[in-house]
């Protein structure tokens, strides 16, 4: 790893590196620019690239309700993410796009007898856009050690919905809370270079109790949703979604950014599905207000 790609990595990863003549980890890279295309009427591809193991296809139109949106799937051919893997994934709309992004499946962390894991995510929501990332669940194998680093850029009048999900691992193999590290970095800004939030997350399970009081307590999954969108739409999206939290069996709050740029929300939960379940719910609420239609469930198949 050269001395560009040490910036922002936490100093508990150093005792991890280890510098080889020939890496076994992969450079996987993705960059997608999506634009409003007025004469087909829909969010196209304008820019296209990847390299394995990290590749895309070509945008889908099966949502009735929003057939100008784009729906794509990052997809990876390694099934998850290995030792030493560097992972880059860069997305811009423009010029009025409209889309959803997820991926083909999980994230999966695999073991690793040496070094660690990066995927650097930079996302841009240009002026009057609209963005869901929905990816699946994150998973660290035991022995695993992974930072995810995600930079958004939004405009004041675009919206993003963009979530995260951790789990404590392969449960049914008796994988509890046995990776070494997953660290978690967000910060996002508007279009100028004001900084709208940061939030970091450093899970350290076998050197911390984080189902002590004040971390998971007696949950074991938990997730992360921000809402970046127009000013004036916030304090509704609040409200609604405290009347949504109501009815659920998760533990979950929601909190107004400052400058009133957005939404925080943390959900705490023993059960994957249903903190994507809650996920879902809270698209469609935002979907609502904005886009002022429906939202189904993302197809998978």
């Amino acid at each position: 790893m050269d001395t560009k790609e040490l910036i922002d990595i936490p100093d508990e990863f150093a005792q991890y590196e280890i510098r080889q003549a020939d890496p076994t980890g992969k450079s996987g890279v993705i960059r997608l620019i999506l634009e409003n295309d007025h004469d087909k009427n829909k969010t196209v591809i304008k820019e296209q690239y990847s390299q394995a193991p990290l590749y895309t296809q070509r945008a889908l139109y099966y949502d009735t309700a929003n057939p100008s949106m784009a729906y794509l799937f990052l997809i990876s051919s390694s099934g998850g993410i290995l030792q030493d893997d560097r992972y880059q994934v860069d997305v811009l709309l423009q010029n009025g796009a409209m889309a959803n992004i997820t991926t083909q499946g999980a994230t999966r962390i695999y073991k690793m007898d040496s070094g660690f894991a990066v995927q650097d995510m930079n996302i841009t929501v240009g002026d009057g856009c609209y963005l869901e990332l929905v990816p699946d669940q994150i998973i660290p194998y035991k022995n695993s050690r992974y930072c995810q680093r995600v930079n958004i850029t939004v405009s004041d009048d675009a919206t993003l919905v963009y979530s995260e999900l951790v789990t404590p691992g392969r449960v049914a193999m008796g994988e509890l809370f046995d990776y070494d590290i997953c660290y978690l970095r967000t910060v996002a800004k508007d279009k100028s270079g004001k900084l709208k939030l940061i939030d970091t997350s450093m899970l350290r399970p076998k050197e911390q109790n984080l189902q002590a009081m004040g971390l998971l307590g007696n949950s074991t999954v938990f997730g992360t949703i921000y809402i970046l969108t127009k000013s004036d739409l916030v304090e509704q999206i609040h409200d609604a979604t405290n009347a949504l939290l109501e009815n659920t069996d998760v533990h979950a709050g929601c909190s107004i950014l400052p400058q009133n740029c957005g939404i925080f929300m943390r959900i705490l939960g023993n059960s994957t599905e249903d903190i994507k379940t809650l996920t879902y719910q809270i698209v469609a609420l935002v979907r609502k207000m904005v886009l002022n239609s429906s939202f189904s469930e993302i197809r998978k198949t």
